[in-house]
């Protein structure tokens, strides 16, 4: 399994979860295999600005097949989906941390991400209930 975490450096396993994909300098790519980190790698993201798609596209073409996140609107949750790549959003703290989490079926989300202020501009994208 591969693992693509939108990151605010390019600290690796060290890194600090980027508060919104969208606007992630870094991504990095965690390799598993038998529950184990086998590798790690860190691309930056090739964009300066991007259009809807670009990103689920980007994390396709590094083979990614999960995506751990903290803030994601729901048009790009779609195109992930679309692109059959599992989304994990809520996800904060270090990289290595929500990895391991996630691995042991037990990751801590903040589940009101989408009420803070950065947000907003992403209500129309997700279905309120």
């Amino acid at each position: 399994m591969r693992i693509a975490v939108p990151c605010s450096n390019d600290d690796g396993l060290e890194s600090e979860i980027s508060m919104h994909f969208g606007r992630s300098p870094y991504y990095t790519f965690v390799d598993i295999n038998d529950n184990k980190v086998e590798n790690v790698q860190v691309i930056p993201v090739p964009y300066a600005e991007h259009n809807v798609g670009d990103l689920p596209n980007f994390v396709k073409e590094n083979r990614g097949e999960v995506v751990i996140a903290y803030g994601m609107g729901g048009r790009a949750v779609d195109f992930f989906n679309q692109l059959e790549i599992k989304v994990v959003t809520g996800a904060y703290g270090k990289v290595k941390d929500a990895v391991d989490a996630f691995l042991k079926g037990n990751i801590r989300t903040d589940g009101n991400w989408r009420d803070k202020e950065e947000f907003g501009h992403h209500d129309h994208d997700t279905p309120s209930h």
